[in-house]
């Protein structure tokens, strides 16, 4: 019989019950059961603010065993920090019994869309990334940006880092703090483009409405993963790039409405059906990802509500195992 008790675990919950190779797996093996038809079809709403807006994304998939409905609803606001010294990012995750519509938890939502970001990246990473790559540049250092580069070091043989940032102080507070952390070499991108034609990944996940990496200093042999552009109007790359190199989405109908495909798309750099594929179907194997040490490969990563849902399940397993988290009812 289900407990009709929900719990309710907070971002500290999160983040000491979801390590990121946990997440990574997770996240992973939502996209194959996508890729087969075994999700329950991701949606999104988005609501825009005065200085900011609102998404809901939700989407159910099975996880060990047990079908899983989840809901997130974020707030998007990027003057906080500056503002308020609130998290630019903040929300709640709800996540159900999709086979009884029991509610199982409300978590924090700021811990898991950072991870289950991360995970993604590390997913497009493993598949169309050159194996050897060893140089990565961190485009926006903040939480989402260490998350990217602790993803990207755990799936790559990264020996160096460079980290920019529009504020050149974060920058430098990022490398010596990532250095220490993770054992590898990170500097502060003085020169963005000299450290963009030495990388042989570059992440952009900053709040950029107009480009930050240009099309001449992306060379051949490049991953990139596109992760900030997540609502209509924001914009990292230079939209030939996503010409020049074989694009990968998380999802199509998000990536061509608010991911960078929005711009290329829209400025006639290439076609909807000119994007290679989705990442379901590069984890899972029906087509497949890199295929030459030349070739630019981008992921255009939108964030998606399989994401979320995985991640919340993988977090809420983990918190009835080790009783974690304040349990209530309705």
């Amino acid at each position: 019989m289900i407990s009709r008790e929900s719990l309710l675990l907070s971002r500290r919950d999160v983040a000491e019950l979801l390590p990121l190779p946990e997440c990574v797996a997770a996240v992973e093996e939502a996209f194959r059961l996508h890729a087969r038809g075994e999700t329950l079809p991701p949606a999104i709403l988005g609501v825009p603010a005065e200085g900011g807006g609102f998404h809901v994304k939700a989407a159910g998939l099975k996880l060990s065993g047990r079908s899983y409905f989840a809901a997130k609803t974020n707030a998007n606001f990027p003057a906080n920090r500056e503002r308020l010294g609130l998290p630019t990012i903040q929300g709640i995750v709800l996540l159900f019994d999709a086979e009884s519509g029991v509610p199982l938890a409300v978590l924090d939502s700021i811990e898991i869309t950072i991870r289950r970001t991360g995970a993604a990246t590390a997913a497009a990473a493993k598949k169309l990334a050159r194996s050897d790559s060893s140089t990565v540049t961190i485009c926006g250092c903040g939480e989402q940006g260490r998350v990217q580069l602790e993803a990207i070091a755990g799936v790559l043989p990264i020996e160096r880092a460079w980290a920019f940032d529009a504020d050149p102080e974060r920058a430098w507070r990022f490398a010596e703090t990532r250095s220490r952390e993770l054992s590898i070499e990170v500097r502060p991108a003085v020169d963005l483009g000299a450290a963009l034609r030495e990388s042989d990944v570059v992440v952009t996940c900053t709040p950029s409405r107009s480009p930050i990496v240009a099309k001449a200093d992306v060379l051949p042999g490049t991953f990139l993963a596109a992760v900030g552009a997540d609502s209509a109007g924001k914009q990292e790359l230079e939209p030939a790039i996503l010409a020049r190199g074989k694009v990968v989405a998380d999802s199509i109908d998000q990536c061509v409405e608010i991911g960078e495909l929005q711009h290329a798309i829209s400025g006639g750099f290439l076609r909807r059906e000119d994007v290679y594929a989705e990442l379901a179907e590069i984890v899972d194997g029906v087509k497949p990802g890199r295929t030459s040490d030349d070739e630019i490969t981008v992921f255009d990563s939108t964030g998606t509500a399989l994401e979320d849902v995985a991640a919340a399940a993988a977090v809420y397993e983990k918190a009835v195992e080790r009783s974690r988290g304040v349990r209530f009812l309705f």
